[in-house]
């Protein structure tokens, strides 16, 4: 047992023994996402109960750290009805946009009724205007900033008094006097230089900024590619409102990747990995009932077959075995594809060579495979002309695989519909009826069925 699961192991048997004490002792010393998932692991009353035995300043940690975000939010909402000075203070411990994030999920009563008391409110509404999704939803307000005209010696002091205020800062923005973003100062060079110098003489440029309106995931590409600790977002006229820090886009890129990897397996998005039974069922239901009606058209095919079949029965073995590899050769093009649309890197132009690589690379590998299938054919006893069949079947089959495989999404993203969502389910019919026709055709061709 890791130390992690240890501490949470313990907290959890002292709350379940009623040693709340012997929590709060513990509490003291451990990690705030330890907390959180203790907290994580309560039913509500008792959640409800431990946050307001925590002081303040762990329960607002441990409630951002809580693996499901509606649990925290349903907390908070029972503390504004049954609490609400406990709401209060929880909101005033936590960072803008922490404490804007745990309070969007609110109704708007309970939000006023929280909001009216909190001494940030002004900066908490104003995070509140953006998409959660979007760098203004990310950004926190507070940000440390020095004048373009000060002296190296004025900005020091100017540090010292914004650092009371500002626990952590990673970033020094340079600013004029209305407040319009200049550039960034390397802390380094700025305790390095002689006292005297101008600011402006040891700032930086800020090409690396984004506008509010940026989505979360673009925030997180352009952070990726510059290597930059943090991100300024500026509006239309270059006005200073906030940064975005490496802490939210390691959280973005966390759900976005679980985002891609249920939508990718034909589930939807919005369903939460902690939700129960029937709300899995509701967010899955629909994409099996689409994937039901285009695997008609596949055994529509084989039906269309069927006398083929009947005359030569070995087909039989080998209509999963063509069907099912070129379904496994569909998806690994399809994930390599999406991925790079996903990370942006398919510029305009350049599809066809995208789709001819996996074209080529389907062949090939359908060809290996191809050949040993055609020796199981022939060591089974199937014959050489039934073996020649499943080659050619098995080669074509993986190399319209690497086709659809790619051209699916790129098509699909191409016309606005994000292909992580509906690419599989096409790829795989694709396959499957390709597939079949490739092995019947050739059957009746080759071997006079």
């Amino acid at each position: 047992m890791n130390r992690t699961v240890a501490i949470v192991k313990s907290m959890l048997d002292l709350i379940r023994r009623g040693n709340l004490r012997g929590f709060l002792a513990l509490a003291e010393k451990a990690e705030p996402a330890d907390l959180g998932d203790v907290l994580s692991s309560l039913n509500d009353d008792q959640r409800l109960e431990v946050v307001k035995a925590l002081p303040a300043r762990l329960s607002s940690a441990a409630l951002v750290e809580m693996p499901n975000e509606s649990q925290a939010e349903v907390t908070l909402e029972s503390l504004a009805s049954e609490a609400p000075e406990t709401a209060v203070d929880i909101v005033d411990e936590l960072p803008d946009d922490e404490a804007a994030d745990l309070v969007g999920g609110l109704d708007p009563e309970d939000q006023e009724r929280i909001l009216s008391e909190v001494e940030d409110r002004a900066d908490i509404e104003e995070l509140l205007r953006y998409d959660p999704e979007t760098a203004g939803g990310l950004m926190t307000a507070q940000v440390v900033t020095v004048r373009a005209t000060d002296s190296a010696g004025e900005a020091i002091e100017s540090l010292r008094r914004q650092a009371e205020e500002i626990e952590d800062f990673s970033q020094v923005y340079v600013v004029d006097e209305q407040e319009h973003l200049l550039g960034v100062l390397p802390i380094r060079r700025l305790v390095t230089s002689p006292a005297i110098r101008p600011v402006r003489e040891i700032m930086d440029d800020t090409d690396v900024r984004v506008a509010p309106e940026t989505d979360q995931e673009e925030v997180a590409r352009i952070m990726g590619r510059y290597n930059v600790p943090a991100v300024p977002v500026v509006d239309g006229g270059g006005k200073l409102l906030g940064q975005v820090t490496f802490d939210d886009v390691i959280d973005v890129v966390e759900a976005e990747q679980t985002e891609d990897l249920l939508k990718f397996g034909g589930t939807s998005a919005d369903e939460e990995l902690a939700a129960p039974w029937h709300g899995a069922v509701r967010s899955r239901l629909p994409w099996l009932l689409i994937n039901l009606v285009t695997a008609f058209a596949a055994g529509g095919v084989a039906t269309f077959f069927s006398s083929k079949v009947n005359a030569v029965r070995a087909l039989i073995f080998w209509m999963p075995v063509i069907a099912g590899m070129g379904g496994n050769g569909g998806t690994q093009a399809l994930a390599v594809t999406v991925r790079r649309v996903a990370l942006g890197l398919v510029p305009a132009g350049k599809a066809l060579p995208i789709i001819g690589k996996e074209m080529l690379a389907g062949v090939a590998n359908g060809a290996v495979n191809g050949v040993a299938a055609a020796a199981v054919a022939f060591a089974l006893g199937h014959g050489s002309h039934l073996g020649l069949v499943v080659f050619l079947a098995m080669t074509g089959n993986l190399f319209v695989a690497g086709f659809a495989g790619a051209f699916i999404p790129l098509l699909l993203n191409r016309v606005g519909i994000d292909p992580a969502i509906a690419s599989s389910i096409f790829v795989t019919t694709f396959t499957d009826v390709c597939g079949y026709s490739l092995l019947f055709g050739l059957a009746g061709l080759l071997l006079g069925v």
